[in-house]
């Protein structure tokens, strides 16, 4: 449990970020079927939800160093 609390912000964006990928696939996509990562739904779902993790934990560390500061 305490893991979930910790690492929060970084699971909501990976979420988001996944549910934006597959988005990105569904409206946009790649008509020919050759984009490696647009072509397949789960790999622009997979590669939505690296991206937004990787959000998340810089955003993160910038909300701990800013707490440290005060």
């Amino acid at each position: 449990m305490e893991l979930l609390k910790r690492f929060k912000l970084i699971l909501i964006f990976g979420v988001v970020g996944a549910a934006g990928g597959f988005l990105y696939w569904k409206f946009v996509g790649c008509q020919s079927g050759t984009c490696p990562v647009k072509s397949v739904w789960y790999w622009s779902t997979l590669y939505g939800a690296l991206i937004g993790m990787l959000a998340g934990s810089i955003i993160r560390d910038i909300i701990l160093k800013f707490r440290k500061r005060q």
